[in-house]
């Protein structure tokens, strides 16, 4: 019951998209963050 309002209702479509959003963000930022200190190793390594 509680799954069928959630996407057929406007607001329960609107906390599925927000998830789904806040989700892909976190990924996002995670990976981004990831490489970037990734990136800093590389460079602290070659400068020592």
């Amino acid at each position: 019951m509680a799954i069928q309002e959630l996407f057929t209702t406007d607001i329960g479509l609107l906390s599925v998209f927000t998830i789904g959003f806040i989700v892909v963000m976190a990924a996002y930022i995670y990976r981004f963050v990831k490489r970037h200190v990734q990136e800093d190793e590389q460079l602290h390594r070659h400068s020592h």
